[in-house]
């Protein structure tokens, strides 16, 4: 444990934390990945380069600040986090590297305003967070490799089908090479996918929500393409979609995360997804259906157009049930769309509807998609007196802050 004076002397530093951030955990990965090169096999190139990565990593360390004296407050935080590092394969050994690159780019960017003292309370707080996610993390890796089907590390999964969804999702339906179980898993969860692609000289990994139920004999995931094959995050969509065929092998490491459905609760449920965030949501609808067959269930997607629109055909068949509904917002309908009547509202999803349509004093709200829909469902469950218990998201990539 930390003494008084060293807490302090991290509590002193927020306010620089605040205001530097950002630019100590861009030079952290700039020297990390200069000295260590071998890491760009796990870390996200695509977040690295759009900043997302560096962002997250600034709010992180100024939580950890922020709390070092009662470090149970980002517990969630650091499950979370947690999640994703064993998803990707880190290690404890990897923890070291950070802490001596992170202290390095505080020194740097603050210069004599990083006085020793600083960095010495720095490098304890440091150790003991890394104790708490190191031992966090061994419960998870224990956890996947000696459940049921489980496994460690990276698995070779077989492309059992390749289907075209929309004009820009293609679902994967994947089993294992070795014809044995796979892993459970609770809706909403994600699998990693470790890629070698052709003229590529780091390996990327990406991780995918599963969009079908738990208990089948396959992980299925609804994958984007990019529209820049050249960004980094195009250069791997763009493989799976052109690149990847059936019959070939990936490497797939144990679901993980905790953006997961509640099964214990029976209140109504309702599901808002825009884009290609609907999967998690398909993964959450189709489960309900399955082991909660009485529970009220509101299906909210918003999406450009028809031509975009993945799934329809899975929801709609659930939605003839009678504790299932299901609404379509396009916000660019084709004439095609209207005339084969394919949408229930032109526009976006506002607070006005949901305060209509939804169960807002006693439903339970989850939602995924793009930054600027997340940040809209929010504002709106916020403003109709949704508790924060009742509202659920998760951010495709590093976590971000919605009431940004």
């Amino acid at each position: 444990m930390l003494n008084q004076h060293t807490i302090d002397i991290i509590k002193s530093t927020v306010p620089v934390l605040e205001e530097h951030g950002e630019k100590i955990t861009t030079r952290f990965y700039q020297l990390m990945f200069g000295n260590h090169p071998e890491l760009l096999n796990i870390f996200n190139h695509a977040n690295q380069k759009q900043g997302r990565q560096q962002k997250a990593l600034a709010g992180t360390v100024y939580a950890a600040a922020m709390y070092i004296d009662q470090l149970e407050a980002i517990l969630p935080v650091v499950k979370q986090i947690a999640h994703k590092h064993r998803s990707l394969g880190i290690k404890p050994e990897h923890y070291p590297i950070v802490g001596k690159h992170l202290l390095l780019a505080i020194k740097e960017v603050l210069g004599d305003a990083a006085t020793d003292e600083i960095i010495d309370a720095w490098a304890q707080a440091y150790n003991m967070i890394a104790d708490a996610f190191i031992s966090v993390e061994a419960e998870m890796y224990d956890e996947a490799t000696n459940q049921e089907g489980g496994w460690n590390g990276f698995r070779n999964f077989i492309v059992d089908r390749k289907v075209i969804e929309s004009d820009v999702i293609t679902s994967f339906y994947l089993k294992p090479e070795d014809n044995g179980t796979i892993a459970g898993f609770i809706p909403g969860q994600y699998i990693s996918i470790k890629l070698e692609i052709e003229g590529e000289k780091f390996t990327h990994i990406r991780q995918y929500s599963l969009s079908d139920a738990p208990g089948k004999d396959y992980y299925r995931i609804s994958v984007k393409r990019e529209a820049q094959p050249m960004n980094p995050d195009g250069i791997v969509s763009n493989y799976l979609h052109d690149g990847l065929n059936e019959g070939d092998i990936v490497k797939i490491s144990a679901p993980a995360g905790d953006f997961v459905l509640d099964t214990k609760k029976n209140n109504p449920l309702v599901l808002l997804s825009g884009g290609v965030g609907l999967t998690p949501m398909m993964s959450m609808l189709k489960t309900v259906v399955d082991i909660q067959p009485g529970r009220k269930v509101t299906f909210v997607h918003a999406a450009a157009n028809g031509n975009v629109h993945a799934l329809r055909d899975e929801v709609e068949e659930l939605s003839r049930l009678d504790h299932v509904q299901s609404f379509f917002f396009y916000d660019s309908p084709t004439e095609e769309d209207r005339v084969n009547d394919r949408f229930d509202v032109e526009g976006y999803i506002t607070t006005e509807w949901l305060k209509e349509r939804t169960s807002i004093e006693e439903g339970e709200f989850y939602f995924c998609g793009p930054v600027p829909f997340m940040k809209a469902m929010n504002r709106s469950l916020k403003a109709l007196g949704v508790n924060d218990d009742r509202i659920h998201f998760e951010f495709f990539g590093p976590m971000g802050n919605l009431e940004e």
